[in-house]
């Protein structure tokens, strides 16, 4: 009886043990949480009352110690509340690699998730899924256009930016909007087929009302220049970079 009421006693202990050792984990767990939250917060008021006039949408820390990202659409700053500098500029690592840059690509993605497809024109039916943000005269967005349509497994989600040096662009795109066949009327601008401007003018308001959510879209996205790819929900390409394109494709 004795050697059973040791080994009781014992797995008592055992227990008890255990569960103290348990519960100050999950105590130290919560604090750290509450912590990096109240730590979190405090660098936002830091950063508000230091900057005042600067907009963001998220500040997180960064690797480097003290040093915090400070991000607004697909824009990355940085944010030093000891001594309370703001830095502008790339961050490059040791392989010589832009982390910037790296990082303003996740957040397009990120952002990417939340467009409205059904707002975009589409074209194809193919297993990769290519959305865009372009311009019917500029000759970049041409090129990529031009290489893309040689591409029979993907489905394109075009969205339009119209750029300011290209007066006539926003008439092509309500053009596009309001044929029949928006696929073939978005190819026939980027062949230049409509830069003769012999074509019907459309003044709709519901084809300007689609052209002004375009260019929120890609503000919001953080978009600035044409043309803009995000590829597959994972990669962002800038400009008419084909193989860069072409890399980023399911084989």
């Amino acid at each position: 009886m004795k050697k059973i009421s040791m080994l009781a006693l014992f797995f008592t202990f055992l227990f008890v043990f255990a569960f103290v050792l348990y519960e100050s984990a999950n105590a130290q767990t919560t604090a750290k949480t509450a912590t990096q939250k109240t730590t979190k917060t405090a660098i936002e008021e830091i950063f508000k009352k230091v900057f005042p006039g600067v907009p963001f949408d998220s500040i997180k820390p960064t690797d480097i110690k003290g040093v915090y990202e400070v991000s607004k659409g697909s824009e990355v700053i940085y944010f030093i509340p000891d001594p309370g500098y703001l830095f502008v500029g790339d961050i490059i690592g040791k392989e010589g690699k832009s982390l910037t840059e790296v990082r303003k690509g996740e957040l397009v993605v990120e952002k990417a998730k939340n467009l409205p497809l059904e707002k975009a024109v589409k074209i194809g039916s193919g297993k990769n899924t290519i959305i865009e943000f372009t311009d019917p005269d500029c000759p970049y967005c041409r090129k990529a256009s031009e290489f893309l349509e040689q591409k029979k497994d993907v489905t394109r989600y075009i969205f339009f930016f119209p750029l300011p040096m290209h007066p006539d662009a926003e008439n092509k795109i309500k053009h596009i909007f309001c044929s029949e066949d928006k696929a073939k009327a978005y190819e026939d601008a980027m062949k230049g087929k409509f830069d003769d401007q012999k074509y019907e003018k459309c003044d709709k308001p519901e084809a300007a009302e689609l052209l002004k959510l375009h260019k929120e879209l890609a503000g919001k996205m953080g978009v600035n220049g044409t043309p803009f790819f995000i590829i597959n929900g994972k990669k962002s390409v800038v400009g008419a970079n084909t193989p860069e394109i072409e890399a980023a494709l399911i084989k």
